[in-house]
């Protein structure tokens, strides 16, 4: 045998033996307990739609599935644990589109945000509802825009930390409206809901979700959704654009990912199970119910989004002029 054939051979017997270990590695998994890490806190969307699949995925694998929340620094504590995690699919991280903006907003992360994770799936999209107290005594969008147009820099407004959807959200509509507002962060949305309402901040985009009930008490106003379209938890709420800012519009998410180096097989064995229980119309509802859309798609779409969305937020930061955090 030729030297040339000899390679060719060897190539062909390790290519047969990996792609026999997937198989294996796929057919067995899970065997074990599942572990989802979500980098912010208890009660946000993020943390609840995180249990939501976790529900499911048990239901479907018959193994346990739980959700540890490690919050911090924008979500990077936790996503950075994940990234340094065994890469076997038994720990996984559940966040937000905060996950595509901490790469650039951060000069100095403990991880690669792009090349230290592969995407499963997204996982719900939500409306995020721009609020404010009724004390605050804004009624419109207008409203707003004047006050803060009048005293620049006078107002406050709050997020889930640096790099969070609801940042972004917020940054969009600044930049776009052309107003300066400062950023107060926290470590999650239910921290923001509490000040907004006994009026330490003026005003934030805050998920559907966590704010529904307090708007229908009337304890908060919502002026505005930051979606492209009017919402159908609040139909008779108009969107920012609608409400004179044109190219405001964010679209926030949650998705699942896991370390890079988990085998494929694994990976679309997560993709099959996570797809199968966000088209069960239970799921569905159970996330509708909390005002989030179940958005099931392929791992390779979900990476194509993820990596598509990092540079547009390069280009906010630059248009809104944030601050990068050394």
């Amino acid at each position: 045998m030729t030297p040339t054939k000899r390679l060719h051979w060897i190539a062909f017997i390790f290519v047969a033996v990996f792609g026999y270990t997937q198989m294996v590695c796929a057919q067995d998994y899970p065997s074990r307990l599942i572990k989802i890490i979500v980098p912010i806190s208890t009660g946000s969307t993020t943390d609840v739609v995180a249990r939501i699949i976790a529900e499911a995925m048990r239901t479907a694998t018959g193994q346990s599935v739980i959700v540890e929340n490690r919050p911090g620094a924008g979500g990077t504590v936790g996503s950075a644990m994940v990234a340094k995690s065994p890469p076997d699919g038994y720990t996984l991280l559940v966040v937000s589109s905060a996950h595509t903006s901490n790469p650039v907003l951060y000069a100095k992360l403990p991880y690669d945000g792009i090349n230290d994770f592969k995407g499963i799936s997204m996982l719900a999209s939500m409306p995020q509802i721009l609020v404010t107290a009724p004390s605050k005594n804004f009624k419109t969008v207008a409203d707003l825009i004047e006050r803060a147009k009048a005293k620049p820099g006078s107002l406050t407004y709050g997020s889930g930390g640096v790099g969070s959807a609801v940042h972004m959200n917020a940054e969009q509509f600044r930049a776009m409206a052309k107003i300066e507002a400062l950023h107060v962060p926290y470590r999650g949305s239910p921290e923001v809901v509490t000040d907004l309402i006994s009026g330490a901040i003026d005003f934030s985009f805050i998920p559907a979700g966590n704010v529904l009930g307090v708007i229908r008490e009337g304890r908060l106003v919502a002026l505005a959704t930051g979606t492209e379209q009017r919402s159908k938890l609040l139909p008779d709420v108009p969107t920012t654009v609608e409400a004179g800012v044109p190219g405001s519009s964010y679209s926030p998410w949650i998705g699942m990912f896991a370390p890079v180096g988990t085998p494929p097989a694994v990976l679309d064995k997560l993709n099959r199970i996570v797809v199968a229980a966000l088209r069960s119309p239970e799921t569905q509802q159970k996330l509708l119910s909390f005002g989030a859309e179940a958005t099931p798609m392929s791992a390779d779409a979900f990476d194509v989004l993820v990596s598509k969305e990092v540079s547009s937020i390069r280009e906010l930061v630059k248009v809104a002029k944030i601050p990068i955090t050394q």
